[in-house]
């Protein structure tokens, strides 16, 4: 009962619909019931496997590949979230098992273990308080902790349970200013394909088209730029010189040794770095032990503001 419940929480807490985050807050409850070791892996398991459904399906169109990799990054991805929990599970009751699980999710949220730290269930503070800033995260911590405490259980889902309605009653949909426009492309290209000069013409031309209907700013998908050169800025630059817009969008920069992901605002006056990929995917990107993944820039700015024109 304890593992199925453990993968429910994770199929529909990771669903993708932010008011059902809050449901991933009850996976330590039950990782702390768990009547052993092993017990407590295979609720973290359940859990994690559940939350990552979708990555052998993502591993198998960025690979270009079949399945069985997908499923195999997805098993071997679960064993340092599953290995963390294990170890830092304890039968004993009272002080022990809240500072055993705040330990399990440190590890999980930093370099090198939290590199895989994915599913973390204190991701539910923005929703349940947000606007809180770091005093949300860390009460969100406490009830987490609590969540494990034999005494404080109960109260603690109960208060889980609240804030969740709570957020759900008062929840507004972002709406982006009416200035901004997003356009989805649906260019289908291979792993290690990037926008060519045709591709470039086809979104320079939707780009235009969203201008004239009164977009100032305008945001592109991942990669849209392609690899960005001195050509490609002069290409966007001089395709925007009669436009007043600004274009948000994904690229990359060739290095000797790599490249880097970028998001790049781009207008008829030039280009700018607006922000450098903090976590590239490991292994698929992000390849310390050799040349040519993409770099990670882990203390860059998290957060891009941007007013428009």
């Amino acid at each position: 009962m304890l593992v199925v419940g453990s993968a429910t929480l994770g199929v529909i807490g990771w669903s993708g619909n932010p008011l059902t985050l809050p449901m991933a807050m009850v996976f330590p409850a039950l990782w702390s019931v768990a009547g052993s070791r092993a017990g407590a892996a295979l609720v973290a398991a359940a859990y994690f496997l559940g939350a990552s459904r979708g990555l052998p399906e993502g591993v198998s169109i960025f690979f270009g590949s079949d399945r069985l990799l997908g499923i195999a990054l997805w098993v071997t991805a679960s064993l340092v979230f599953v290995g963390t929990h294990a170890a830092c599970w304890t039968k004993r009751s009272g002080w022990r098992q809240p500072w055993r699980y705040l330990l399990a999710n440190v590890l999980m949220s930093v370099p090198p273990l939290g590199i895989l730290g994915w599913a973390n269930p204190i991701t539910a503070a923005g929703i349940m308080l947000p606007g809180w800033g770091w005093w949300g995260l860390a009460m969100t911590m406490v009830l987490l902790m609590s969540s494990v405490s034999t005494r404080l259980r109960w109260l603690a889902i109960a208060v889980i349970g609240a804030l969740s309605i709570s957020a759900s009653m008062n929840w507004t949909e972002p709406a982006p200013p009416s200035s901004w426009r997003g356009i989805d492309t649906s260019f289908v290209t291979g792993r290690e394909q990037y926008a060519d000069y045709a591709q470039q013409r086809v979104t320079i031309h939707l780009v235009q088209a969203a201008a004239v209907d009164g977009a100032k700013v305008v945001v592109l998908p991942e990669s849209a730029f392609g690899i960005w050169t001195p050509t490609a800025e002069a290409l966007w630059s001089g395709a925007l010189a009669n436009f007043q817009v600004t274009v948000i969008g994904g690229a990359i920069i060739l290095a000797g040794d790599g490249y880097e992901n970028l998001m790049i605002s781009v207008t008829a006056k030039g280009a700018e770095v607006l922000y450098r990929q903090r976590m590239p995917v490991p292994v698929s990107m992000w390849q310390p032990w050799s040349t040519g993944g993409a770099a990670a820039d882990f203390f860059g700015n998290p957060v891009v503001e941007h007013t428009g024109v």
